[in-house]
């Protein structure tokens, strides 16, 4: 299967395992609306992986509210055979209105995460295979 024919699962339980843990704490960089983090394990400086968080509220204009955005970007920088070093980056975004239950705002986030790990969508993430 691929893209165009995909199947998730709503309500799913996500989980991980395995795999060895990376702990990120506050560098105290200041981030407005937000916190940026990195590993403070990895000794190296130029290949630090980081976490910048992000949280913008909805706000009230003519009665109406907006929705709230939040964002994270994941960095994990990568040192390059010639010597230079380049950061590889994904970014998530959420935005949802404020009417929309907690608990449907978490299926969405597990949603999200099957589109990144289903293996329908590994050609897409591999190869940019839109089939």
């Amino acid at each position: 299967m691929g893209l165009k024919n995909m199947s998730i699962s709503t309500g799913a339980t996500i989980g991980v395992t395995g795999g060895t843990a990376k702990v990120f704490a506050d560098d105290g960089v200041t981030i407005p609306n937000g916190v940026h983090c990195t590993v403070p394990a990895t000794a190296d400086y130029r290949v630090r992986e980081s976490a910048t968080w992000r949280y913008r509220p909805p706000t009230l204009s003519a009665g109406k509210y907006s929705r709230d955005s939040k964002t994270v970007s994941l960095t994990v920088p990568m040192a390059l055979a010639d010597g230079t070093f380049v950061n590889n980056t994904i970014r998530i975004e959420r935005t949802v209105h404020p009417e929309m239950s907690a608990a449907n705002a978490t299926d969405l986030n597990k949603l999200a995460a099957q589109l990144l790990t289903d293996s329908d969508s590994d050609n897409f993430w591999a190869a940019g295979s839109l089939g």
